[in-house]
């Protein structure tokens, strides 16, 4: 296994991870971002009024990305799989 093969494989890792947890990193933000602004002109200060939608909105996205996101995840460990012939040998 070369060290070139073993980077290839890094690379495309993290590249899978920040592709399956944008769509849940983005509801949150969206989400932080709408209460932040409802908060700041009700002067609301209240910390569950933000952490309670931001779980409901997530809770939400995983609901309607979850197929994508397990069909991304066992592609990646099918190709896994296939290649490893070809990096051992």
């Amino acid at each position: 296994m070369t060290p070139t093969a073993v980077i290839e494989i890094g690379r495309s890792a993290l590249e899978l991870t920040l592709m399956l947890s944008a769509p849940l990193f983005i509801a949150a933000l969206v989400t932080g971002l709408v209460i932040s602004i409802f908060q700041a002109a009700t002067q609301i200060n209240e910390s569950t009024l933000s952490f309670v939608p931001k779980l409901i909105a997530i809770f939400i996205t995983l609901i309607f990305a979850g197929p994508w996101m397990i069909t991304m995840m066992t592609d990646y460990m099918r190709r896994l799989y296939e290649s490893i012939p070809g990096i051992i040998g």
